[in-house]
């Protein structure tokens, strides 16, 4: 779980005008225009009661769209949602590349829909019936056993070679890998489950979901002012992560325009993994002893070697008997870029929680997602060295994995990975 902060909020369009006209009034009208009306108008007929004119306006949460169509997929540089889905699908016997295109024309247009706040095209369930878009996102991506089940093996990236094995791995094969993978983001359960609804019953004959993670994150206004995450450990949770503002952002997150293949041009590598958190273990320890596992203060993230959230860390610091401040096997002082040969990643994690085993042992963690333009530079040299000697290694587990080639956005007019199985 490198140490690495959440990007900045989309910007979304607001609840209700200050004169007292509700969203759903707004949008409309003939006059509305740009984002509001491109990502979300659609929810005025689907989330409105039957009188307009007493619908009451969605909520702030509520009423938050992303665009669908863009240069990268949604879900990526996204800031974090309190409702999660990841599910990966496997081809059917017998579908091929033909089956595979049409499923993902299928998905796309389904994914701008409920961006947008509107219902599904065909047999929808009224399951986010009053809510807004909620801040959905819906990505997909394609596992390297893909590509041999469509013929396409000359279009897959080098990127995308099976990860190595690491000395810290217990994975479960049947919920690892997978054919497609689907990311699902959203600020209400409710919207998030209908998401996850509709991409199955989109599947059809097609796919059958090969397996399946719920998860969840701190609600978007739950604190005083915008926080980094927290994990059900505690601790603060990603204050490291690159930022969109960066120069070099692009760089490592998202493969160049004239990138190899072609196809990936905008897009990105997202790993996968399923970490359980042994919290009976964990709780154990004493709150200085947590933060000498981490590197940084429970209460504030801060370094051990002092300052605020966001100081650098000062890993020569030593106290007054000489120890170092920032233990040399530290989690935070492992996975910083600088020790890493420059190895950087965006983590987009989701926590889960999926009971407690007959033991009386919670299973729960970490959904961890992270997003590179090379996992071979990214997620591998990171892993390598937390495998080596990492602190925080006692007190979790890999239970399961995946690698997958998330295209660039879609273009209006198409679908996510169309310039893939239509070249």
């Amino acid at each position: 779980m490198p140490d690495q902060s959440t990007p900045d909020a989309v910007s979304s369009p607001e609840a209700a005008a200050k004169g007292g006209v509700s969203r759903r009034r707004l949008l409309g009208t003939a006059g509305a225009t740009g984002l509001a009306l491109g990502a979300a108008g659609g929810a005025a007929g689907y989330a409105a009661a039957p009188s307009a004119e007493k619908a009451a306006p969605l909520t702030s949460v509520g009423s938050d769209a992303v665009m669908f169509h863009g240069k990268h997929q949604p879900g990526i540089t996204t800031a974090l949602q309190a409702r999660g889905h990841l599910v990966a699908f496997d081809l059917a016997a017998g579908a091929g590349r033909k089956e595979a295109a049409a499923l993902l024309r299928r998905w796309s247009a389904t994914a701008q829909r409920l961006m947008a706040g509107e219902p599904a095209a065909q047999d929808d369930t009224d399951i986010a019936r009053d809510a807004g878009p909620s801040s959905l996102t819906v990505t997909f991506g394609f596992g390297h056993s893909f590509f041999a089940r469509t013929g396409l093996e000359k279009q897959r990236p080098v990127a995308l070679d099976p990860l190595p094995d690491f000395s810290s791995d217990h994975l479960d094969k049947a919920r690892s890998n997978g054919d497609l993978w689907v990311q699902i983001g959203a600020n209400d359960a409710l919207v998030a489950f209908h998401a996850l609804r509709a991409v199955q019953k989109d599947a059809g004959s097609a796919a059958r979901v090969r397996w399946q993670m719920n998860g969840f994150n701190r609600s978007p206004g739950a604190t005083g002012r915008p926080m980094t995450a927290r994990n059900l450990m505690g601790q603060v949770d990603g204050t490291r992560n690159p930022k969109p503002s960066e120069s070099d952002f692009d760089r490592r997150v998202f493969v160049p325009d004239a990138g190899e293949p072609a196809w990936m041009a905008n897009g990105s590598y997202a790993v996968v993994r399923r970490i359980r958190m042994l919290l009976d273990d964990w709780e154990k320890l004493s709150p200085g002893a947590q933060e000498d596992v981490i590197g940084r203060k429970k209460a504030t993230g801060a370094p051990l070697s002092g300052g605020t959230e966001t100081t650098p860390m000062d890993l020569d610091k030593t106290d007054a008997d000489g120890n170092l401040v920032v233990p040399i096997n530290a989690h935070a002082r492992i996975t910083r870029p600088d020790q890493n040969g420059g190895a950087a990643m965006l983590r987009r994690p989701f926590s889960f929680h999926d009971g407690i085993d007959t033991d009386g042992v919670p299973d729960a963690g970490l959904l961890f997602v992270c997003w590179q333009a090379d996992p071979l530079r990214g997620f591998v040299p990171v892993q390598r060295k937390l495998d080596r000697g990492d602190a925080l290694s006692t007190f979790v587990r890999h239970e399961s994995s995946g690698l997958f080639a998330v295209p660039g956005g879609a273009a209006t007019g198409e679908y996510v990975g169309q310039r893939l199985l239509e070249s």
